[in-house]
């Protein structure tokens, strides 16, 4: 098996409850699937670089996971094919990963400064 390291980007018109909906979906099809999820972090509904589709926002989800390659492309398969998700990006890494990723940490020092 190997590692992956997985951000896909959301529809903004979504609503939370839809996007914890399709998050669910995703992490179900990766454990039916024989597959690990090592970490998982919705990042919420942030602001893009340039707009995508006429979309300037977006909802960010980062995996990282531990499946095998056929795995991987039925979930590219399912991500090209999905209306929802507007972008993603899948990297193959060497090993897997579990700590808080640094735009999470960031997210979290920022909530410290302000109490």
């Amino acid at each position: 098996m190997r590692h992956y390291e997985i951000v896909f980007m959301i529809h903004p018109d979504q609503t939370s409850e839809k996007v914890v909906k399709i998050i669910n979906g995703y992490k179900v099809f990766i454990t039916n699937n024989k597959g690990f999820i090592h970490r998982l972090e919705d990042w919420g509904r942030r602001q893009l670089a340039y707009s995508v589709e006429k979309f300037h926002k977006a909802y960010y989800v980062l995996m990282n996971i531990e499946v095998k390659k056929t795995v991987i492309l039925k979930l590219q398969e399912k991500f090209r094919f999905d209306k929802i998700i507007i972008r993603n990006l899948i990297m193959k890494i060497k090993d897997k990963v579990t700590s808080i990723s640094p735009m999470l940490k960031m997210k979290d020092d920022k909530k410290k400064i302000l109490k």
